[in-house]
């Protein structure tokens, strides 16, 4: 994760060896991973990489993009292949459509299936959900990554999106000025975020100064009480569904506070501060 120019893309294309490595060497299982310097065509043969243009067949059908790399001297285990990866993509009614007719989220999802085809060793996917709306990216990522896991298929994805970290990822690695910026698990850094700008890639954060310490809050850590000693005022509300995001005005700051409730602007609040990453 990180925010954009951060070097996420770059970093899949090196370890895939489109792009030499500038300083530093990749290794997978004790073999180096060599970039175009050193190889005619560049790339692995037991690595996929899916990028953010797809490279698609646009004038043949869904089954024939995922096919291409399969057998021609074994049709009935390819046409299984086919169907299964039609299957975890949720695209099994579209097999005969023409690509070049299909939507650029339904394409992002031919484009995952075909890579997958030969059971890589190691898959790279860079925002592999971009183009696809909320309702299908849920059960598509909950049906693709659990499908990797089960065939023991090794995963990089470069995102944007905390969910897909939080839910999936065993280990996280946050990009800033392309260089890295924290290393764990994902539990781990959002429950403890090292800084500001890893905790603002999961939500919106507080930064806020508590006994002399400056602590990161994010929303939910913040709860409107009865009565404290610390008072603010309501500056503006968003309704998010399940709850209001409310912005209040705090010692010449402003807070994010989630709350069950709206509240009317420049009402007076009372806060209540529940301390997590602590910032030195």
């Amino acid at each position: 994760m990180g925010e954009s120019g951060s070097g996420k893309s770059t970093l899949l294309k090196i370890i895939y060896g489109l792009i030499d490595a500038t300083d530093g060497k990749i290794y997978w299982k004790n073999t180096p991973v060599l970039g175009p310097s050193h190889n005619l065509v560049p790339g692995i043969p037991f690595f996929k990489y899916v990028a953010q243009d797809f490279d698609l067949m646009p004038y043949t059908s869904v089954e024939e993009n995922i096919a291409k790399f399969l057998s021609r001297f074994q049709p009935t285990e390819s046409k299984k292949r086919v169907e299964e990866l039609l299957d975890v993509i949720e695209m099994t009614a579209f097999a005969k459509q023409k690509v070049k007719t299909l939507s650029g989220g339904q394409q992002q999802r031919v484009a995952i299936a075909r890579a997958l085809a030969k059971e890589p060793e190691l898959i790279l996917l860079d925002e592999p959900f971009s183009q696809i709306d909320n309702f299908k990216k849920n059960t598509l990522s909950r049906s693709l990554f659990s499908y990797l896991k089960k065939n023991n298929i090794a995963c990089i994805v470069a995102t944007h999106d905390s969910d897909d970290a939080l839910s999936f990822a065993d280990k996280m690695i946050v990009l800033k000025d392309q260089k890295i910026n924290a290393k764990d698990c994902p539990r781990n850094l959002y429950k403890y975020p090292p800084n500001k700008y890893v905790a603002g890639l999961f939500n919106d954060v507080n930064e806020i100064e508590i006994n002399k310490s400056k602590h990161l809050l994010y929303p939910d850590d913040i709860k409107i009480v009865s009565s404290s000693d610390k008072k603010g005022h309501v500056i503006n509300s968003y309704f998010k569904g399940t709850h209001w995001l409310l912005e209040v005005s705090f010692l010449q700051q402003t807070l994010f506070v989630n709350h069950p409730e709206n509240i009317s602007e420049e009402t007076v609040v009372f806060l209540l501060f529940k301390t997590r990453g602590v910032i030195q």
